[in-house]
């Protein structure tokens, strides 16, 4: 699949077609979610979305599995070459880094502004010396380059049937929801790095601390105070993805699908984070495979009726059926989810 995928984007080069397998085996690693929902993209733009999420996952890999045993200097340090490949290969198109080459090849073919990607390594700054957030603008501010920016590099691979600034701050919105959604999920996870995403003002109203949180943690047990802060971030998040629905009819039509299935799977893990008690300090919350299966069908479905509508009736074949598609493919994806 991965070599139809560069065939379609125009990909010829040997050593840039081995940066985008690269940046797509990160993403298949490490984003299961975001995966699945990118297979329902046209195919050619598919190695745009695996580049940008590859580079977005080394980033936050370096800030977060240095983080358990690496100082602040050495961090940063990694941050500042990574930062330096960057520049260089945006500027010039070439990098040694497989993941940075990817990165500048899609930049170009999108035209993505490039500060989206300097606002993000700022963001990635931060996390090596902020480590709580006194309120949720303070978060905002932070998740402008650590997520709203995603939202705004994807835009123009993902295309629009409006002008793209209209589209652009549901586009925002959306990476904004995707990223508080993984900040409640994994509350305990990033306790243990160090960082409290959810806003001090949120968890004091409800008579909770970072102290509170060590505590049930540490003890593995509940505290019906936290469970009220956790359930009023959750309302929080979910006003965000309220936010974001109206960008999603502002996308091209085959985008559609792919853009519905994540904004329904992330959705579906605040759903799993509620029906599990919120005991997101404990464990880990996962939307149910049989769920995720659900979803892809629908969203292969939806793919279907898009080619279908935006084919022309000579690539039909009798009944008006596509005589190339998901098919075999889309029936592997859902297994894979099953």
């Amino acid at each position: 699949m991965t070599e139809r995928e560069l065939d379609a984007a125009g990909v010829t080069d040997p050593a840039l077609r081995e940066a985008y397998r690269h940046c797509r085996r990160l993403n298949a690693r490490h984003g299961r979610t975001y995966f699945l929902a990118t297979r329902l993209l046209p195919v050619e733009r598919r190695p745009a979305v695996h580049a940008l999420y590859g580079f977005a996952r080394w980033a936050d890999d370096i800030v977060d599995a240095l983080g358990m045993g690496a100082d602040s200097v050495r961090r940063d340090a990694e941050l500042a070459a990574l930062e330096r490949e960057l520049e260089q290969g945006l500027r010039d198109g070439e990098s040694a880094e497989p993941v940075v080459r990817a990165l500048a090849d899609t930049a170009r073919r999108y035209r993505i502004d490039h500060a989206h990607f300097a606002d993000f390594m700022a963001a990635m700054r931060s996390d090596l010396v902020v480590t709580d957030y006194a309120d949720y603008a303070a978060l905002r501010r932070y998740m402008h380059g650590s997520a709203a920016v995603i939202g705004l590099q994807m835009l123009p691979v993902l295309g629009t049937v409006t002008d793209r600034e209209t589209a652009a701050p549901h586009a925002a919105a959306l990476g904004v929801a995707f990223q508080l959604t993984n900040f409640l999920r994994d509350v305990g996870e990033d306790l243990d790095r160090g960082r409290v995403y959810l806003p001090a003002d949120l968890l004091a109203a409800h008579g909770v601390d970072r102290e509170r949180l060590r505590w049930s943690r540490d003890t593995g047990r509940r505290d019906p105070r936290i469970t009220s802060a956790l359930r009023a971030f959750e309302r929080l998040t979910r006003g965000v993805y309220r936010q974001a629905v109206p960008g999603l009819a502002m996308l091209e039509p085959v985008s559609r699908p792919c853009i519905r299935t994540a904004f329904v799977l992330y959705g579906g893990i605040l759903d799993a984070v509620a029906e599990d008690g919120y005991a997101v300090l404990h464990r880990r919350s996962v939307v149910p495979r049989r769920r995720r299966a659900v979803v892809a069908a629908d969203g292969l479905a939806r793919v279907a009726a898009a080619r279908l509508r935006a084919r022309p009736a000579a690539a039909r074949g009798p009944g008006g059926v596509p005589l190339t598609g998901a098919g075999p493919v889309g029936s592997r994806m859902v297994e894979e989810v099953a």
